[in-house]
């Protein structure tokens, strides 16, 4: 079944969210998307808390989803956020695999 990975990330410092939200566009969703080789990638904000991002990464399954943990690409990636955004925002990580779906 389908899974995800899902990046919850919450923008301490209000300052930056413009940057951050540029930020992840033009370089982390992308640079994500290719290092995880996902089968797609999108993103939002909260609509409930402005201050909070998350990001979905899209696989076939939750064997392929979890593969990502400890990766060249995972690695990369959290030390290029927190070299870039430090204590501004803080994230959360987690692994949702599909188990029903209803409708089309």
């Amino acid at each position: 079944m389908t899974a995800y990975f899902m990046v919850r990330a919450q923008v301490v410092d209000a300052a930056v969210k413009d940057g951050f939200d540029r930020w992840y566009q033009d370089e982390h969703l992308p640079d994500a998307l290719k290092g995880f080789n996902a089968r797609r990638a999108w993103r939002g904000w909260s609509a409930v808390d402005p201050s909070v991002h998350h990001a979905f990464y899209e696989f076939d399954d939750l064997a392929r989803a979890q593969a990502i943990q400890g990766c060249d690409a995972l690695k990369r990636l959290v030390a290029e956020f927190d070299r870039v955004w430090g204590s501004k925002v803080t994230r959360s990580r987690d692994f949702v695999e599909i188990v029903q779906t209803v409708g089309s």
